[in-house]
């Protein structure tokens, strides 16, 4: 059929797809015999269904999209549903068991918390099965495993876990940090791109240009409603100017963007002054933490009491080989 024929271009495609294919038999082990409609995560099979959709359109006619919960038809021999509320019920119930969505942590703790965790640890370990530091980078494949990833959990569980920080002196948690936040390869690229050629990139993205669109719309009013995308407006606007909301639908739409190339780190060295402006525009728009300050500064509030309160109790936790994941 047309669906088997994609199966086959995409793995054997370069562009990435193939990583997010395997993800997707992991979560939905369609690869078992007598059990092709029958994930034992249903709820993450339907997720990494629709990154793989979203990412590779091509795939869109193979996929049922009503309610946004769904099954490729042809590929598992026939049509799988999901009742919906069904669904979200069962995924609120499994992250209600999850110490993470039920205090503020740093991001060391949230690593251990989560590898502790069996609803998290699952998750993790899909992720860093991609973005593993231990083999070559495929930054298209480790970012459509980040976006699964965030995508698959509640707001405040993804919020705790992309707002969590470190305190400077505590090198573990940095490394940490840099796990979640999948900076060793969907953040960092080689050569750093400029912010221009970032926005530039994630507009020819319809994905990407879609999560753009509403991380403006929800975060950044000031620059939607006077200039929209109209790069000469947005060269006379001063970013000390520009109010940043917040507020909780600005913290989802930031979330959503993990993931894309909105999350790569950018520069505005080297380019011409008439660039410069606007450069340090989309800089401050996408890399700034000034728009969630407050979060930032609670967190480090929590982050130091945690560190004093061990430090002056002598109760120093070393780091046993700081565990990343634990596979089951």
């Amino acid at each position: 059929t047309d669906c088997e024929h994609l199966r086959e271009q995409c793995i054997n495609a370069a562009n990435g797809c193939e990583g997010v294919w395997n993800v997707m038999e992991d979560v939905c082990n369609i690869s078992v015999l007598g059990n092709r409609c029958k994930a034992e995560d249903a709820v993450g099979c339907n997720r990494i269904i629709q990154v793989l959709a979203d990412e590779y359109p091509v795939f869109k006619n193979c996929v049922c999209t009503t309610d946004g919960f769904c099954s490729i038809t042809t590929l598992l021999e026939k049509q799988c549903s999901i009742n919906k509320d069904n669904v979200s019920m069962e995924a609120k119930l499994q992250w209600n068991l999850s110490a993470l969505s039920k205090a503020n942590r740093t991001c060391l703790d949230v690593n251990k918390e989560c590898v502790e965790d069996e609803v998290c640890n699952k998750q993790l370990s899909l992720y860093l099965k991609v973005c593993s530091v231990n083999k070559k980078c495929n930054i298209k494949e480790c970012q459509a495993a980040i976006r699964f990833f965030y995508q698959n959990m509640p707001s405040e569980v993804a919020q705790t876990m992309t707002f969590c920080d470190c305190i400077q002196p505590d090198e573990s948690c940095h490394r940490a940090k840099e796990l979640l936040h999948g900076k060793s390869c969907a953040v960092t690229a080689v050569p750093t791109p400029s912010c221009l050629n970032v926005i530039h990139m994630c507009e020819e993205n319809e994905l990407c240009r879609k999560k753009y669109k509403t991380f403006l719309s929800k975060c950044w009013r000031h620059v939607t409603k006077k200039c929209y995308d109209d790069e000469a407006c947005l060269e006379t606007l001063i970013k000390d100017d520009i109010p940043c909301s917040a507020n909780t639908d600005c913290k989802v739409a930031y979330i959503s963007t993990w993931g894309t190339m909105l999350r790569v780190e950018c520069t505005c060295h080297n380019l011409p002054s008439l660039e410069q402006s606007l450069c340090k525009l989309f800089h401050h728009m996408l890399h700034s933490k000034s728009c969630f300050s407050e979060l930032l500064a609670y967190m480090h509030f929590i982050e130091l009491s945690s560190y004093f309160l061990t430090f002056s109790s002598q109760n120093i936790v070393t780091d046993n080989c700081l565990t990343f994941a634990c596979h089951s």
